[in-house]
């Protein structure tokens, strides 16, 4: 992703990245398609996507379909509040279906044709005729001192846990209750663990909060990635 040189306001900015995150959406999803078409059997796959772009102090979040991202903020008073900065895309959402009727398809039982539980995302080649499609929903937050980390998982981690019982989880690991076992890592080498002590306990959180979805009864793929935010 390669960005242009901003002059002016700020919200010429704020359009040039969306357009830029856009962008980068759509050829993902091109480049994808063309692979799966060379393919024998042709591959049928898709999948969600987030990402997050920081410039500045402000953070731009791209998403399609299931996948989250949340931003963990801690008030002076210690209470922690959560900033939801993607959109989940149901084919029963109101706009998403009529995208969807509109471009010959249907909505059955919730999904696209009865099949496919999301109305956005990459790949899924049989399905972009009936009105799935591959364009994002952007968002952007001003960063500030209170902001503790991100969170960006997929639909899997979120089948065994709230987006509130979730945040616990990891910030507990954050603040040190799992020191003593990535101390235990470190000594004995079974992981590879990072020297910096902060991340480590990112690392653990996400370990932890992943294996912890699958013992809940999550079936589905568990991908947890927390990004800390250090201001400087």
């Amino acid at each position: 992703l390669i960005l242009p040189t901003f002059k002016g306001d700020t919200s010429n900015k704020d359009r040039e990245i969306k357009k830029c995150l856009t962008e980068a959406y759509k050829k993902t999803d091109d480049d994808f398609l063309h692979e799966a078409s060379k393919a024998s059997p042709v591959w049928k796959d898709g999948s969600t996507a987030v990402s997050a772009l920081v410039v500045d102090d402000v953070l731009y979040v791209a998403n399609l379909g299931d996948s989250k991202a949340l931003l963990c903020r801690c008030a002076e008073d210690g209470k922690i509040s959560v900033v939801s900065l993607s959109k989940d895309h149901s084919p029963s959402q109101y706009e998403e279906r009529i995208r969807i009727q509109k471009a010959g398809g249907n909505v059955r039982e919730g999904r696209v044709l009865g099949v496919l539980e999301v109305s956005r995302s990459i790949g899924d080649g049989r399905f972009k005729r009936c009105g799935v499609t591959c364009v994002p929903d952007v968002m952007r937050c001003t960063l500030t001192d209170n902001d503790r980390f991100l969170l960006l998982a997929c639909d899997g981690l979120w089948k065994g846990f709230s987006v509130d019982s979730a945040l616990k989880f990891i910030n507990n690991i954050i603040e040190g209750k799992g020191d003593e076992e990535v101390e235990q890592k470190t000594d004995n080498g079974a992981d590879e663990v990072p020297n910096d002590p902060v991340s480590a306990r990112f690392q653990l959180a996400c370990d932890k909060i992943a294996s912890e979805a699958v013992r809940k009864g999550s079936s589905d793929n568990v991908t947890v990635m927390l990004v800390s935010i250090r201001r400087q």
